[in-house]
């Protein structure tokens, strides 16, 4: 099959960057965030991007960023927190999975989430009230993680090393 070894999903500050860049290193993949992709492709941070072209042309971005990702990669990639908010990058997502893709939901709790992300300025939509949006975030997103995942690994209040051998587990066609 020609894509990614293995797709990481999940809210801001679930891991994805951390376990994705470590999973990736042991299995001797390159590692590739979305995020990333959009800011190098714009020239921006996402962060600005959401200030002065608003969320919906990010995500637009963003669902281009996930399909050559998906396209493209080999290695290990890493989506950001909201990818999953729009139907066309869920359909892909699914799509990959039913194909035999492995697509990880690294599952955190509140608060896990809340200690991690701070007062972070890099995440345009936790800037207000980082603890409500994160609630919210994590309760709305939960469906959509679950529908484009084949497997789910819980990092809150847990040490990076031991959710990287869960998901290490996970890609080499080990531990569920």
């Amino acid at each position: 099959m020609t894509a990614p070894r293995l797709v990481l999903v999940g809210p801001p500050a679930s891991g994805k960057t951390t376990v994705g860049t470590a999973v990736a290193e042991l299995l001797g993949v390159p590692f590739r965030d979305t995020d990333a992709d959009v800011e190098q492709l714009t020239g921006t941070t996402v962060a600005d991007l959401f200030v002065q072209h608003g969320e919906p042309r990010f995500r637009e971005l963003e669902e281009q960023a996930v399909a050559r990702g998906l396209a493209e990669h080999r290695g290990v990639l890493a989506l950001g927190g909201g990818a999953v908010t729009t139907a066309a990058t869920r359909e892909l997502l699914v799509a990959y999975g039913r194909v035999g893709g492995t697509v990880v939901w690294l599952d955190v709790d509140l608060p896990s989430a809340a200690r991690r992300v701070g007062l972070s300025r890099d995440r345009p939509l936790l800037a207000v009230n980082p603890r409500a949006m994160l609630r919210s975030m994590l309760e709305q997103r939960a469906p959509l993680y679950d529908e484009v995942s084949t497997h789910r690994v819980a990092t809150g209040g847990r040490e990076p090393e031991d959710v990287v051998a869960d998901v290490a587990a996970i890609a080499r066609g080990g531990a569920r």
